[in-house]
């Protein structure tokens, strides 16, 4: 059955309008808590939900502080970022989501937000601004390019990051001194007032592609690829293999206990038995059993 869709044009519908529906779709995004100082040295810190990672040699890092959807203002971080070519992005964890979104608010230039927010100011090593004590991590950054995508409000102001010093608090490295996913906590922007939080069970692996060539979904048999039971995600792990198995592997196969006792309970229904024994095919997926 083909999905049902909503299309809509960005060019007919109000900023705000398509705003919620491009955040809403487009998430979660991790949240750049960044901290600057005007040409006075007066501190500033606001988090930002367009924000990345874009390169390693050199570190990048990239957020945009949009202006006003309402009033089309610029935001402080971004006249600070102009005046000085220095910021701090820190990276939030779920232990002080609340006091982000507090920073968030449209405070008078000139108050300090780690203030209003309650956080603590650490010391930064190569730039002015100081980092955020509370963050799991902090790095400082030298501002290289600023691009402008427009005047209206909305529009997006491209802030390049060149990393020139960072900071991992120990008490989220595993022991490898490696950074550990399940440690962190982090959390990422929703649509609206919705955030979500990277622990527990929202955690999952996915191996990476196979050093070869896998096989591709094309080449798994006709009558596994249409399963009724196998997902997308069951058919991809089964591509990243890099052959199909041999007929002696097959052989082998079906004489273990499992396909034996499918077929002693369902053989006299063929349907039935092939539903279970792609049922049992999945969770050998799942496990990682491919």
């Amino acid at each position: 059955m083909t999905a049902a869709f909503k299309t809509v044009d960005p060019g007919e519908v109000s900023t705000g309008a398509f705003h919620q529906w491009m955040l809403g779709a487009v998430a979660p995004r991790p949240v750049a808590f960044a901290s600057t100082v005007d040409e006075h040295g007066r501190v500033n810190l606001s988090p930002y939900s367009f924000f990345n990672a874009f390169g390693s040699n050199p570190p990048l890092l990239v957020f945009s502080p949009t202006r006003g959807v309402r009033d089309n203002t610029n935001k402080h971080t971004l006249d600070n970022a102009r005046a000085t070519g220095e910021v701090v992005i820190n990276v939030v964890n779920y232990a002080m989501v609340e006091q982000t979104s507090l920073a968030s608010c449209a405070y008078p230039r000139g108050v300090n937000e780690f203030e209003k927010a309650g956080f603590t100011p650490l010391p930064s090593v190569r730039v002015k601004p100081p980092r955020v004590a509370e963050s799991p991590a902090a790095f400082e950054c030298q501002v290289i390019q600023i691009i402008e995508t427009g005047t209206e409000g909305g529009a997006g102001n491209l802030i390049l990051c060149r990393v020139v010093m960072a900071h991992f608090q120990t008490a989220f490295l595993d022991d490898q001194g490696r950074i550990d996913p399940r440690k962190m906590d982090l959390v990422g922007r929703m649509g609206g007032d919705w955030y979500c939080r990277a622990s527990g069970g929202a955690l999952f692996e996915v191996p990476k592609p196979s050093t070869g060539l896998g096989i591709g979904v094309d080449r798994i048999p006709v009558e596994i690829r249409h399963s009724p039971v196998l997902t997308g995600n069951n058919l991809g792990r089964l591509g990243n293999a890099e052959a199909l198995p041999d007929e002696t592997s097959i052989r082998a196969f079906q004489s273990t206990p499992d396909i034996q006792s499918i077929r002693e309970q369902f053989g006299n229904d063929p349907a039935a038995e092939r539903h279970h024994r792609h049922r049992l095919a999945q969770r050998y997926l799942e496990a990682g059993q491919v």
